[in-house]
Formats: C-alpha cells, sequence, structure tokens
C-alpha cells in the first residue's frame, strides 16, 4: 500500500488508477478455497461497503453475484442469514436482529448495507416528507392518520408483507397507480425509517418495526448531524473507489450534488482526502490520504450491470475504456449487446461481455451473444471465460453452458466450453 501524505498533491497514471480502483474493489485478491464462511462475505462485503438490490432475475439477483465475482461460488443461504433475522421460532420481539449484519435501506438506489451505516442515514430518513416521490410525499402530508393506521398493522402483525394491508387496484401507468394508499403509505414509512425490511421471501419485502429489526446498539447509538454523516459515507467511498472524482464519491450512497462538493471541500481542507491527478482525466480525483491500494493487475470476474465496480457509466469509460449500457428497457430491436448483459474483467482489462440468462427448467446457463472488446485476443480471453462460467453454472446448480452464435467471440467461446466440458 501507497503512502499518501498529507496536503501533497499526487499524480497517477492511467494504469495506476485503474488498478487503484480494481484493488479498493477487493479485485484482484485470490479467491478462497473450501466452503466460504460468513467471514469471507463479511469482508467481500466491506470491500464493496453496500450491495445493490435489482428486482431482474433472468440469471441470479444481482446482489448475490456481486459476492460471487469476488468470492466465486459462496453459499447464497449465508448471505440471506447476514440481511435477515429469519423466523427461528422465537417471536419477533425476542429476535431483535440479535446477529444482523446487513439491513435494507436506500444507500445507492435500494441497497444493503451494513447495519453500522444505519446512524449516517438518518438525515435521509429525516427528509422523507422532500426525497419521496410525489405521490408519497401527498399522501403523507393529507392523511397522516393512514401513515398511524399502517404502522399500527405493521406493530400488531409484523412482520407483514404489503400485499396483506390492502388489494391494490389496477389501472395502467406507472407503479404508483397500482399501489393501494396503504402500500404507498408503507413505502414512505420505510423510507422515513419507522419501518425496515425484516427480510425477503422470493424478493419481496416483509416489514417490521425497527426495534424488532436492527441490533439494540446501533439503534442506541448517537445520531451524527448531517454534514458528519455525509462527510463519513464519503469517506466509506473513497476506500471503496480507491481513486475518485467528486461526483464519483458522491454517487456512492447518491448524496445531493451541492452538498457532497461542500463536505468533499471540508475533507480536503482537513486532509482526509487528498487531490490527485490521474493522466486522462479531465475532472480532479481524491484518494485517501495515507491509505492507497497496491493496484491490482490479475482479476477475472464476470460483473453484474449493478455492481458498484461498473454502476456508474462515465467512471467505467473513464477509467477502463468500456462503454457500458444497460439495455434492459432497449426496444430489442436497438439493443446492441442483449438484455441482461455482463462485462467480463480479465487482469485489470474489461475484455468481453456476455448477455446470459439462467435457463433453470432446462439446466442450462445460456450465453445468448459473446462480444470481444477491440484488441483482445479472442482465444485467450474464450479461454478464461470458459472456466468463469463453468464456475457460475455450478453455483446455479444448472449442468451445462450453452453458446449462441450472436457475437464476434461467439465461435471461439463455444470451442473453449466444449473444451473446458471436456476436461471434466
Amino acid at each position: 500500500m501507497r503512502t499518501v501524505s498529507v496536503g501533497a498533491e499526487i499524480e497517477l497514471s492511467a494504469v495506476e488508477a485503474r488498478g487503484v480502483a480494481l484493488a479498493a474493489q477487493g479485485m484482484g485478491r485470490r479467491r478462497p478455497g473450501g466452503r466460504i464462511d460468513a467471514r469471507r462475505l463479511r469482508r467481500a462485503i466491506d470491500d464493496v461497503g453496500l450491495l445493490q438490490l435489482d428486482s431482474v432475475n433472468v440469471l441470479c439477483r444481482s446482489h448475490y453475484l456481486s459476492l460471487f465475482s469476488r468470492l466465486g461460488p459462496y453459499p447464497r443461504a449465508t448471505l440471506d442469514r447476514l440481511a435477515s433475522h429469519a423466523d427461528t421460532g422465537a417471536g419477533p420481539a425476542t429476535r431483535a436482529g440479535r446477529d444482523r449484519v446487513l439491513f435494507e435501506y436506500w444507500g445507492h438506489e435500494a441497497s444493503l448495507l451494513p447495519v453500522e451505516l444505519q446512524p449516517l442515514l438518518r438525515w435521509r430518513m429525516a427528509r422523507a416528507e422532500k426525497l419521496t416521490e410525489k405521490p408519497a410525499r401527498l399522501l403523507a402530508a393529507e392523511k397522516p392518520e393512514l401513515l398511524e393506521s399502517v404502522l399500527r398493522t405493521v406493530r400488531e402483525r409484523g412482520p407483514i408483507r404489503a400485499a396483506e394491508l390492502a388489494t391494490p387496484v389496477r389501472k395502467p401507468g406507472n407503479r404508483w397507480y397500482n399501489w393501494s394508499e396503504a402500500k404507498i403509505a408503507l413505502d414512505y414509512l420505510f423510507f422515513a425509517g419507522r419501518v425496515c425490511a425484516a427480510h425477503r421471501v422470493r424478493f419481496e419485502r416483509r416489514y417490521d418495526l425497527p426495534e424488532r429489526v436492527l441490533p439494540k446498539a446501533v439503534l442506541d447509538a448517537p445520531t451524527p448531524s448531517e454534514d458528519e454523516a455525509q462527510r463519513q459515507l464519503l469517506l466509506i467511498a473513497a476506500a471503496r473507489l480507491g481513486v475518485a472524482t467528486e461526483p464519483d464519491l458522491g454517487d456512492y450512497f447518491r448524496l445531493p450534488r451541492k452538498e457532497s462538493q461542500a463536505r468533499l471541500a471540508e475533507l480536503v481542507e482537513g486532509g482526509a482526502l487528498t487531490p490527485t491527478r490521474v493522466e486522462g482525466w479531465s475532472a480532479p480525483a481524491y484518494v485517501t490520504t495515507g491509505r492507497l491500494p497496491t493496484p491490482a493487475r490479475k482479476a477475472r470476474a464476470l460483473l453484474t450491470p449493478f455492481d458498484p465496480l461498473v454502476w456508474s457509466r462515465p467512471r467505467t469509460e473513464r477509467i477502463f475504456g468500456f462503454r457500458h449500457r444497460i439495455e434492459l428497457y432497449t426496444p430489442v430491436a436497438k439493443r446492441l449487446h442483449g438484455y441482461y448483459v455482463l462485462p467480463f474483467l480479465l487482469g485489470d482489462s474489461l475484455v468481453a461481455r456476455i448477455d446470459v440468462k439462467s435457463d433453470r427448467g432446462a439446466g442450462v446457463l445460456r450465453v445468448l451473444g459473446a462480444f470481444a472488446e477491440p484488441g483482445a485476443d479472442p482465444g485467450a480471453v474464450a479461454l478464461e471465460l470458459a472456466d468463469e462460467l463453468r464456475l457460475l453454472a455450478g453455483w446455479l446448480e444448472l449442468e451445462h453452458v450453452s453458446v449462441a452464435r450472436k457475437g464476434n467471440l461467439a465461435r471461439n467461446l463455444a470451442k473453449a466450453v466444449a473444451a473446458v466440458r471436456g476436461c471434466r
């Protein structure tokens, strides 16, 4: 780890910056052998700081895949336990999240976050009446008695599904028109921190009271000022990004831009962050003072589009020269690469991308398209990617990998997959 002196601006080459960014995210570290326990999962979670949630399940839920990218095959049930006080046979009041490690809230979008971060997000909870979407704000302002009624129901019956409160009236339009007032109220209470997600079943939240979900030590922790909480969140982001611009840092926990800029200036003035010039970057960058990870050079991973390493499109292009667009909502005829496309990291570069889905009924991991980046060696990339797909298929309990003909890497990958299968 390279030492960064207080007050001394440093310079990084583009290659150094890329390696630092990878190392900060836990990439390049040797994957553990044998069974992966909760301790190793917690270390990987600490590398990323949070796990973004997403409803797309064409392959595997995104938060599971982010840890697979760093650890390889691990028991998903272990992550579920870290994020749940799921049924132990005791009543909800006695479970009280004693050993809970993660909780769900708005970090970078909906996220699983370490429970220790809950006090740092109370400022966001306090701003619910300003930050929630308009239907929720209006409901909270016009029908406070409904909020209290829903909260009382959660207190009496939690953990509870939103669907148990009322049946939504289906109407065309955005999601709010499909929701009952009770469900909108519950969503507002969740954002305001007055209810928590106890756990999820088939990705559906079960809501309960914070005192029955979060550890007592977390609930009793003092609430920092808004300014201090935002400074701490920026420092967490800086450690997980390695080297980053102000927009990169603020985006990690979705801080308001003006506040992110102000808190960053305070951290630089206080010596906690060091200004940095990176070759080829037009904007100034920053690193954690006294801490610069040794650049990673030998990584291999398939990355969900919602992985912190690639979730910011401008940053991904700036660091890797890799233009990445999530095409989930793009009409089929206009998609360049596919519906659910995973970038492939090899060495210190993003060298390919694949459109992939899990065909659980047939027991097949289907690669619907495979595309090598300009300058990548298709043969070498295909061999490494085929082995990673073998691991992924096994982890997902799928028997085979199938490669369609679409993309400039498809032929090489199909041959490599056949060769890997033949070596079993």
